[in-house]
């Protein structure tokens, strides 16, 4: 489990699990709404003080723990899916008729993104803590491909960086069998917020055939950084960071069907509460920033595997 003030490590082994809750305080008396311009909001937003009101920290053992058992209902579940294995993708349970797959015709084109049920526990609904967990989940059709196509692009770690829009550097720092160990320098903008981060995961590939696969997708380190692009770029502390983006792992399947192959991720991500009276603030940004993020991911696969496999979009 992380302690306050220590560089978020997970092994593949922890969970997942966040949810925020706000409180509210009155003021005696209303006050008029503030308005800035986008100068003076990139300026808030960007400030690292002490003094910052968009500072957060690291999360507190409360949204560990939360974030912790969220994720053990959420992998409990996906385990038990691939176990039983009809139906095999995520959208024909939970948006069953919605998605990308259908149940007869061709897939749908386009990209398919799904707010997913929060998780629960024995039936019962996860304790909110002082974050918030955002779980998405959504889908691309890529026509033409091969579900050895699809597979030769996603593990090439060294390559396929330059396909997501996210992704500023990309590489391969291990490799035993199904098992990668990824460093990826991530970007995250919204309007006039741009967050950047140095990241490693751990991937595990499933055992995979010509009509399925799938993976596991856990961040063992999310370090914001400061100054990107200059020579003093340099990795936040993590009593200087803003908190937008705590945790982040993301499930993937895999699905060959006539004529390409439906690509599917489930993402969930912890990131901070928002602070009463920040709402105007931060709160649009940590609220869509998981759900357009995995929108392009799945827009960068489609793009890169079909460039792989030399066909035209």
């Amino acid at each position: 489990m992380s302690r306050p003030g220590a560089r978020f490590r997970m092994s593949t082994q922890e969970g997942i699990v966040s949810t925020a809750t706000e409180t509210t305080t009155c003021s005696a008396r209303r006050l008029p709404p503030l308005s800035f311009s986008p100068a003076v909001l990139a300026g808030l937003l960007a400030t690292s003080g002490p003094l910052s009101p968009v500072l957060a920290g690291p999360p507190s053992l409360a949204a560990v723990a939360t974030w912790n058992a969220y994720t053990v209902a959420t992998e409990k579940r996906i385990e038990d899916e691939l176990a039983r294995g009809t139906p095999f993708l995520v959208q024909d349970t939970f948006a069953p008729g919605k998605g990308t797959h259908t149940a007869s015709g061709p897939p749908r084109p386009g990209i398919f993104v799904f707010a997913m049920p929060p998780a629960t526990s024995g039936g019962q609904p996860i304790k909110t803590g002082d974050a918030l967990i955002h779980h998405w989940l959504g889908s691309v059709f890529i026509p033409g491909a091969t579900m050895a196509d699809v597979l030769a692009f996603v593990r090439d770690y060294d390559n396929n960086g330059r396909y997501f829009d996210d992704v500023m550097a990309s590489r391969q720092l291990s490799n035993e069998g199904d098992v990668y160990r990824i460093f990826l320098k991530l970007k995250r903008t919204k309007s006039v917020v741009t967050v950047h981060y140095n990241t490693e995961h751990t991937v595990v590939y499933g055992a995979a055939d010509a009509e399925r696969s799938s993976s596991r997708s856990v961040a063992t380190k999310i370090a914001e950084l400061d100054e990107v692009g200059t020579a003093s770029e340099r990795e936040k502390t993590p009593e200087e960071e803003r908190g937008f983006m705590w945790r982040l792992n993301s499930y993937w399947r895999f699905l060959a069907v006539p004529g390409g192959v439906i690509v599917e991720c489930e993402s969930t991500s912890m990131s901070r509460a928002i602070p009463t009276g920040l709402g105007w603030l931060i709160g649009h940004y940590v609220k869509s920033i998981p759900k357009e993020s995995l929108e392009r991911t799945l827009t960068g696969i489609k793009r890169g595997v079909l460039a792989r496999a030399g066909m035209a979009q």
